[in-house]
C-alpha cells in the first residue's frame, strides 16, 4: 500500500529482457539506503513492483508479462525518469490517499497549459474508467495522488483534468510531460468499491 506521494526521482540504468518479461536496474540514490531491502514492495510510476535485488544505489526488479501488457513499462528506455515511492508504513505520514499500486488502465496527456503558477493537465483515458472519476475526487497518475478538477465524457473515452502545482512539478516526472505521454491510471479505491456494490445492488437496505 502507497500514498501516492513521491519520495524520489529514480532513473532507469538497464532494462533487460527476458523470456517475454523484463528485469528492470534503477538507479534510486535519492531513496534513503537504510529503509530498502530485497523483498520490499516499491512503486515504480504508481506500479507495485518487489525490489528483487540491491547493488550499491541500484535496485533490480521484474516485470512480469502481465505488467507489461498493462503498463507502459515496454517503453522504457535507459535514463528514464521513474517516480518511486517505499511502501506504506505505521510511521508514514497520510498526505495523499491510499493507493495500492494496481495500474487500471492508461491514459495520454491530450493538454497541458499554465494555470497561475500550477499547470494544467488534461488526460484521455479509456472509457470504462469514467465510472471511477468523478470531480474533486482522488486519481492516481503516474503514481502521484492527484484532486480531479472536471471529467468530460465522451462516446469512447473519459477525459479528466488535474492542476499540478509547482513543488509537484519539480518533484515529479510531470515536468517533462508533453502532450501524448502515455500515463499510469489508478481510480481511487473506495470509488472502485462504491461502483462495484451499485453495480451489484449489494449496497441496498432492502430485503
Amino acid at each position: 500500500m502507497f500514498t501516492g506521494i513521491i519520495q524520489s526521482l529514480g532513473r532507469v540504468a538497464a532494462v533487460v529482457p527476458g523470456s517475454g518479461d523484463v528485469r528492470i536496474r534503477i538507479d534510486v540514490s535519492g531513496l534513503d539506503a537504510s529503509a530498502i531491502r530485497n523483498g520490499d514492495s516499491v512503486a515504480v510510476s504508481g506500479v507495485c513492483l518487489t525490489i528483487a535485488s540491491i547493488a550499491k544505489r541500484e535496485i533490480a526488479v521484474d516485470v512480469s508479462t502481465e505488467t507489461l501488457s498493462r503498463t507502459a513499462f515496454g517503453e522504457l528506455q535507459v535514463g528514464d525518469d521513474l517516480n518511486l515511492e517505499l511502501a506504506l508504513t505505521p510511521q508514514t505520514p497520510m498526505g495523499g490517499h491510499f493507493v495500492t499500486g494496481h495500474v487500471d488502465g492508461i491514459a495520454s496527456l491530450a493538454e497541458r497549459y499554465d494555470d497561475g503558477r500550477s499547470v494544467r493537465m488534461s488526460f484521455t483515458a479509456p472509457r470504462d474508467l469514467a465510472g471511477y472519476l468523478a470531480e474533486k475526487g482522488a486519481v492516481t497518475v503516474d503514481g502521484v495522488s492527484l484532486t480531479v478538477n472536471s471529467v468530460r465524457d465522451a462516446q469512447h473515452d473519459v477525459t479528466f483534468a488535474v492542476n499540478i502545482i509547482p513543488h509537484t512539478l519539480h518533484a515529479t516526472t510531470f515536468r517533462q510531460f508533453e502532450v501524448g505521454r502515455r500515463v499510469h491510471v489508478e481510480v481511487d479505491m473506495i470509488a472502485r468499491y462504491l461502483k462495484r456494490l451499485v453495480e451489484t445492488g449489494t449496497g441496498s437496505s432492502d430485503r
